[in-house]
């Protein structure tokens, strides 16, 4: 299956507007419901593909909303799942529907329309359109049929949940991100450890929100609940451990392999380039939705304690990252080993310690294998588009390993960030893999 992400931004592509109703009312409704949370969560990808704000925390924190209201607007209307209040911090429970009968399709699509369309305010006019077509044309799809006073009683509904998860998102700490989350004031450290900016970008002398591990989390009990500890000790000595983890990545550098080069850029998932590494693997979902036709109450439920989980990766990291706050290996390889070499990949403007791709890939592996199981295989097509081959794995693990280890060939991360990174994540994980979605 050819993703086709960038048709969904042009809205061109044309199958949930020929959706039609069957005898089989109910299933078909089903039917509607799935195509509206998957088309949705596609134009969603490439929203933060196109919104500057959007890096890897802040695009994390939104599929976190945006599962959490689709989940909370289809289990209102569906005894098969649970609703996340009470069990995610601070979430109360939804205001109870009037009376009257809803329509569950036009209930999700009016909350997912109103919270994409607050999340995303400040994207482009490109999105703004595609938010526009996708809004008339997917709430065309969900009414045909319908008595218009049960899809008015429904939109207004949806409105309502909606608002309440964004009432309750705008108090987390993470709604507002000033200067592209770079802080105007910073004081850099003493330690000949600490992070040092890695480029000459302006904006980038300063790292990228170091206030993230501020912003309440959703299932960990605290921002550094799941810290794996400490780095290796920091030593410049020759013999030292610290500089046999530097020297691995410098002679890693220089001898890549043609897969290993792959596989670094394979995983990358930069920002404004790719929908971010949280982005990478809610593909992976929407993909096996495409190709088991998982029901909607699986899709839902699995988008929802995905996004928990990857957003509770990216404060749990970034608070590890500004506790430690360690130089990234091209600065220490310069410094000490060869002051010419330079990684396969642009380092990212903020500390090492851990990994941020393998600490929301050992948290979205573990919610994943929770869900579909031990030694679940997939195909992901996530950057054909951008010229790069389909990969296969075994299992979510496979796959997190693979991701982690893409930052060594990359040359931007030691591999104790990355393995203790994983280690992080899978902590992270268990926490939003405990969550009860499903009756």
């Amino acid at each position: 299956m050819n993703f086709r992400r960038r048709d969904v931004l042009g809205f061109t592509i044309a199958a949930p507007v020929a959706l039609s109703l069957s005898p089989a009312f109910a299933a078909d409704r089903a039917e509607i419901s799935r195509e509206v949370l998957l088309t949705w969560h596609k134009l969603i990808l490439e929203l933060v593909r196109h919104t500057a704000t959007y890096v890897p925390p802040v695009a994390a924190r939104a599929f976190a909303y945006c599962g959490i209201t689709a989940h909370e607007a289809l289990a209102a209307g569906n005894s098969k799942l649970v609703s996340l209040a009470g069990q995610v911090t601070d979430l109360l429970p939804l205001p109870a529907r009037t009376e009257g009968a809803f329509d569950e399709p036009c209930v999700l699509h009016a909350a997912l329309q109103a919270t994409v369309a607050e999340l995303f305010f400040n994207t482009g006019p490109t999105g703004q359109r595609a938010m526009e077509a996708m809004g008339r044309k997917l709430g065309e799809t969900a009414s045909a049929g319908i008595d218009s006073a049960v899809v008015e009683r429904s939109v207004t509904y949806g409105k309502t949940v909606a608002e309440h998860i964004l009432a309750w998102s705008r108090a987390d700490g993470g709604a507002v991100v000033e200067n592209m989350g770079f802080p105007m004031d910073y004081t850099p450290g003493t330690r000949p450890q600490d992070w040092v900016p890695t480029n000459l970008i302006r904006l980038q002398q300063a790292p990228l929100l170091p206030g993230w591990a501020n912003c309440r989390p959703f299932a960990v009990p605290s921002a550094l609940a799941s810290d794996p500890g400490p780095h290796p000790d920091y030593d410049e000595a020759p013999e030292s451990v610290f500089r046999g983890f530097a020297q691995e990545v410098y002679d890693t550098g220089r001898s890549l392999t043609d897969e290993q080069k792959l596989i670094a850029r394979f995983w990358s998932d930069d920002p404004m380039l790719t929908f971010t590494p949280a982005g990478h693997w809610i593909a992976i979902v929407l993909q096996i939705a495409e190709r088991d036709a998982l029901p909607v109450e699986v899709i839902s439920s699995t988008l929802a304690k995905l996004g928990v989980a990857q957003a509770d990766a990216f404060i749990s990291c970034w608070a590890t990252k500004y506790m430690y706050n360690l130089l990234r290996p091209v600065t220490y390889i310069k410094r000490h080993i060869d002051p010419a070499w330079e990684p396969l990949l642009i380092t990212p403007p903020f500390p090492e310690y851990t990994s941020g791709h393998s600490t929301q890939s050992g948290a979205a592996s573990t919610v994943l294998t929770s869900v579909f199981g031990e030694g679940f295989a997939f195909d992901d097509e996530t950057h054909v588009d951008e010229g790069l081959p389909m990969r296969s794995f075994p299992s979510f693990a496979a796959a997190a390993e693979e991701a982690a280890i893409s930052r060594l060939y990359g040359g931007i991360h030691f591999r104790f960030g990355n393995e203790k990174g994983l280690e992080q994540g899978r902590a992270v994980g268990a926490y939003a893999a405990a969550l009860r979605t499903e009756a």
